[in-house]
């Protein structure tokens, strides 16, 4: 068996083709030779080309084929349109923008996404609404048309925010490097109760892999995907200040405000759920997490205190700048507590509804009830 992985040496491109060289498959992997990693065999065929565009990539894969593509990387309605003619299977990758409201969760009633978030939740209608959301949608269609058209047998997966190595979102680390500037405490929104589905990168491949065994049941399905465990941001900050021996307190303030989040949120403006229902891939596939997540995210601490990333424009971010407005925020935070505090607020003690009479045959308990 063959199969191609375009992509590879992403987060969970290794994982992906170490998986399959374990099941005993033929793997090559076609990227733009822009990253290498040690964690892929040199007995791995490596084929140049730019998977973006499909003058380049047909150039690629000329006088090849395969009983696989996996399309982790790429344009992906490129790939769907010419997959046809190198395989007669595609597994692709994709993810959340084109779910209606990630983005732009006012435009839906109620306002923010269903929670869970279902494989056939709403999409996004148009570019106007959101362009690169409809991309990712449009791209969906595209290869669901594929499989419809009987070109190949398709499944996608829909991947969520990926964490562990090599990410080239580095999410994880913005709150590492606050860690190792010895922050006293991170800015969040809304007391960081929002839950934005997570999947540590061996996790996910091991989804990719369960599809790929079970072709069968696999086939013409869409299956979101993220680990069993989801943590909301504050559980995300405990974990990880945990898993570096120190504490981080969490200054609350409404996500209008909450700017300096915004690159551990994936630039989200908003705090709203971005929770992935996964319980298909599980019932169908059997997915299980490989690496439990309280470990998976030790792995990725060590991860980035061993491999700082070399970040670039579109990731560098301006954390002096961020800090200063962190600082800013905090004191305001700090103000109205003192202004809240002088409330003299106190809990309510919990009652529950139901009469419980203390002598037999009362009309009323000792409560009226």
């Amino acid at each position: 068996m063959k199969v191609l992985v375009i992509g590879g040496t992403g987060p969970t491109g290794p994982f992906v083709v170490n998986g399959f060289l374990e099941r005993g498959y033929d793997v090559s992997i076609l990227n733009r030779g822009s990253h290498h990693t040690d964690e892929i065999p040199a007995s791995v065929e490596r084929i140049l080309g730019d998977p973006h565009f499909g003058e380049t990539l047909r150039s690629a894969l000329s006088g090849r084929s395969f009983d696989l593509i996996v399309a982790s990387y790429g344009r992906l309605r490129v790939i769907a349109e010419i997959a046809g003619d190198y395989t007669d299977r595609l597994i692709s990758i994709g993810g959340a923008p084109g779910y209606r409201g990630t983005r732009h969760p006012e435009i839906l009633f109620p306002k923010g996404v269903q929670v869970p978030l279902p494989e056939d939740a709403p999409k996004v209608k148009s570019e106007g609404e959101f362009r690169f959301g409809y991309l990712v949608k449009i791209s969906e269609d595209a290869v669901m048309e594929g499989h419809d058209a009987k070109r190949y047998i398709a499944t996608h997966l829909r991947y969520p925010l990926i964490y562990g190595p090599r990410q080239p979102l580095p999410c994880d680390w913005w709150l590492v490097r606050r860690l190792l500037d010895k922050r006293k405490y991170v800015v969040l929104p809304d007391g960081g109760l929002t839950v934005i589905s997570r999947g540590y990168a061996e996790n996910m491949a091991n989804a990719i892999l369960l599809a790929a065994d079970q072709q069968k049941t696999a086939a013409g399905k869409i299956y979101n995907c993220g680990d069993d465990q989801q943590l909301t941001l504050a559980q995300w900050v405990q974990v990880i200040s945990d898993a570096m021996d120190t504490h981080l307190d969490i200054i609350s303030v409404p996500a209008k405000y909450s700017h300096p989040a915004r690159d551990m949120m994936m630039g989200s403006h908003h705090s709203h759920h971005l929770h992935y229902d996964t319980h298909l891939i599980r019932s169908e596939l059997g997915y299980k997490d490989t690496v439990p997540v309280l470990e998976a995210f030790r792995r990725t601490v060590d991860w980035y205190l061993s491999n700082p990333p070399e970040l670039n424009k579109a990731t560098e971010g301006n954390l002096a700048a961020q800090y200063e407005i962190e600082d800013a925020l905090a004191k305001i935070h700090g103000e109205m507590v003192e202004k809240l505090e002088q409330l003299g607020l106190e809990d309510t003690e919990f009652i529950h509804p139901y009469a419980h009479p203390k002598k037999p045959g009362a009309k009323e308990d000792h409560l009226g009830r």
